[in-house]
């Protein structure tokens, strides 16, 4: 495989381990494919803010680069922290949304410079704190807060309650917003025709890449349009299995095994040290 020239890498339960770490293998290993000519980049949920320790870990701040954030409504330079794109909600769909979601009785998070505001406390925003070291902020009058504006927003619960609330979503507002599960107990609420896939593709367009020379690794589903969109679409062994299922490969090992360094070793170093 050696004509790969762009690698993006979703970071939760796909590059990180299950203490939030990067393994030095994995930073060696990725270091060595930048050395082969590819681009590096990270796509995940997170936000800038809680994206920017990994994205430094793997130096991406001392070279011109991009990073995915927020699931694909935003866009930033890697080295300067600057903006290249940005999507919000529209604000009438978002209203229709959090009305719903409020009825319903679950809460509702936006993120925001490097704060999670929640319409009230839950477990699950407790968690989102401890993944990505963001500060809780509890707003008082949510609806006149998300109506200034939001980029996405997540409705934190049980799986097993989100599943309908997402039916009944898709079925009502569907066609105004975009929506997936991102962890299991999130559920994503994103601009129409926005994710990960859609950013890749701008980002691709920007470096003069071709979606042939693209290869995702993801996990989950807020990792679907971008799995789809790359050329070489790769799910994680921990994924879910409907990732898997659309994936071009599966990788033989997990996160926590270094699943993406056993990978790109195989697929990408060796391809490119054969064809020298």
């Amino acid at each position: 495989m050696t004509n790969i020239k762009l690698l993006a890498l979703d970071l939760d339960d796909t590059l990180l381990r299950d203490d939030l770490t990067i393994s030095f293998h994995t930073k060696n290993v990725l270091k060595k494919v930048e050395e082969s000519g590819v681009i590096v980049m990270l796509a995940s949920g997170r936000s800038p803010n809680a994206m920017d320790r990994y994205a430094r870990d793997l130096g991406m701040h001392k070279r011109p680069g991009y990073l995915v954030c927020n699931n694909g409504t935003t866009i930033i330079e890697s080295h300067t922290g600057q903006v290249v794109k940005e999507f919000f909600l529209p604000i009438e769909a978002a209203l229709a949304v959090y009305d719903l979601v409020d009825a319903e009785g679950f809460p509702v998070q936006i993120y925001e410079d490097g704060t999670i505001y929640v319409s009230r406390r839950n477990e699950y925003a407790d968690i989102d704190q401890k993944l990505t070291g963001q500060r809780q902020v509890v707003v008082d009058n949510f609806r006149a807060f998300l109506a200034a504006g939001a980029q996405k927003m997540v409705v934190p619960g049980d799986p097993a309650l989100l599943r309908p609330l997402e039916t009944l979503l898709k079925t009502f507002i569907g066609d105004r917003v975009t929506i997936f599960t991102s962890k299991p107990y999130f559920l994503e609420i994103l601009p129409p025709a926005t994710g990960k896939g859609e950013a890749l593709a701008i980002v691709a367009q920007m470096l003069g890449i071709d979606r042939t020379q693209v290869m995702a690794i993801g996990d989950s589903m807020n990792d679907e349009s971008m799995i789809r969109w790359a050329g070489f679409g790769v799910a994680m062994a921990n994924g879910d299995p409907r990732i898997k299922s659309l994936a071009k490969a599966v990788t033989a090992r997990t996160n926590e095994e270094d699943g993406v360094a056993d990978f790109v070793e195989r697929h990408i170093i060796k391809g490119a040290s054969h064809a020298g």
